[in-house]
């Protein structure tokens, strides 16, 4: 095997490689961003074999499907990039952009042969469809390093398709045949840029797809399936690192205690279905009326503990107030009639220097003072005052 076979099918090997890893990703995911990688890689595939492996054709007609296979590998690109953030994906400009690309470049080929014509038409087209992932992605927070490589590549690719054959073409000229092309600097570069950017694109995206699991993973083994809510030790972890952002910005903190009223009682009688779905109600409730902020988990059997950053001690009653007068609406049509559940509810508000594990005391003292004053009621934590000796 030459050197020249070797790099004429390093292409459509990387993109066959990819295309058979992500169909296998996709087997187990079933995300759709996979399907479109997979796709993209196809249709890598299927270009850089006919240019650089397909026989020649009267009047070049075999470049018209290959270039057409490239403008649709970088519409599926854009779309497994912007499908990965879950973005509304622009088929209808994407699409318009590679029918006019192709439209040019059919002109170049047929009706005004210019093989620098037809390098630009395609080039530009998919630096375009480049450009729409550089532009959804702009203004999307991108809090993990793989999504800013993501963007990036993107970037990248946009500025590369579209100025690097004008800048070459500039300083080569153009090209009397194609032969003169295969062997050129410019089709080496292009052979080389996708071979890297190919590798790089799929690596963070199957990285995306490994943090995707990881995620998922740990929110099933941080998370209590019937309240919807945190379990106890997803509960402490995420309510710790708020704790250290709330140190941070010098803001308080607050934490609500929440317990359901004779729950023993009603599981006894009314059976652990009822008292399931009164939980289950509870967790929605939580989840529908808290600040976007909040910290929410199930620490008990019908125990919760809510985390406000930056709550102040009005917020806080208000927001407990509401959870307590409307968990009997939320659970009214899950449960008998005759059933009222209601809810005791502590609270405390300091610093959150202080620590997790003293708030947490605070409002269990204030929620031990609601149970003490006749349940379905809200208590604060006051601390017990000190009496000073009188001085002699």
């Amino acid at each position: 095997m030459t050197g020249q076979i070797f790099i004429s099918l390093l292409n459509p090997a990387i993109g066959l490689l990819f295309a058979i890893a992500f169909l296998l990703l996709w087997l187990n995911r079933r995300e759709r961003y996979v399907a479109y990688a997979a796709i993209a890689y196809l249709w890598t595939t299927l270009a850089f074999l006919i240019l650089d492996v397909g026989p020649a054709l009267p009047m070049h007609v075999e470049r018209l499907p290959a270039n057409i296979a490239l403008l649709m590998m970088g519409i599926f690109y854009a779309a497994a990039f912007i499908g990965r953030f879950a973005l509304p994906i622009p088929w209808r400009a994407m699409t318009a952009t590679a029918v006019v690309s192709a439209a040019v470049f059919t002109w170049f080929l047929f009706v005004d042969p210019d093989i620098g014509g037809r390098i630009q038409s395609i080039s530009i087209g998919t630096g375009l469809i480049a450009l729409m992932i550089v532009k959804a992605l702009w203004r999307v927070e991108k809090t993990s390093l793989i999504d800013k490589a993501l963007f990036a590549i993107a970037a990248l690719s946009a500025i590369n398709l579209i100025f690097r054959p004008a800048i070459i073409l500039a300083f080569s000229g153009d090209f009397s045949s194609y032969a003169e092309f295969q062997q050129s600097i410019y089709w080496a570069t292009v052979q080389l840029n996708q071979a890297i950017l190919s590798v790089a694109a799929a690596l963070c995206l199957m990285v995306a797809v490994a943090l995707d699991i990881i995620a998922e993973l740990r929110e099933q083994a941080d998370g209590d399936n019937l309240s919807g809510l945190l379990n106890r030790r997803g509960f402490e972890a995420k309510a710790g690192a708020a704790l250290r952002r709330c140190a941070d910005e010098g803001q308080s903190v607050a934490l609500l205690i929440a317990d359901l009223d004779h729950f023993k009682q009603v599981n006894d009688v009314h059976g652990h279905a009822v008292g399931d779905a009164i939980i289950a109600a509870f967790g929605t409730l939580v989840r529908r009326t808290g600040p976007a902020d909040m910290v929410a988990g199930r620490i008990g059997g019908e125990e919760f503990a809510l985390l406000l950053p930056g709550a102040s001690i009005d917020a806080a009653r208000r927001f407990a107030d509401a959870v307590r007068t409307g968990l009997a609406p939320a659970c009214a049509d899950r449960i008998p009639p005759a059933l009222t559940p209601t809810a005791s509810i502590g609270l405390a508000v300091g610093s959150p220097t202080e620590g997790l594990s003293q708030l947490l005391r605070q409002a269990d003292q204030a929620l031990y003072d609601a149970k003490r004053a006749g349940r379905n009621s809200i208590r604060s934590f006051s601390p017990a005052p000190i009496w000073l000796a009188n001085s002699a």
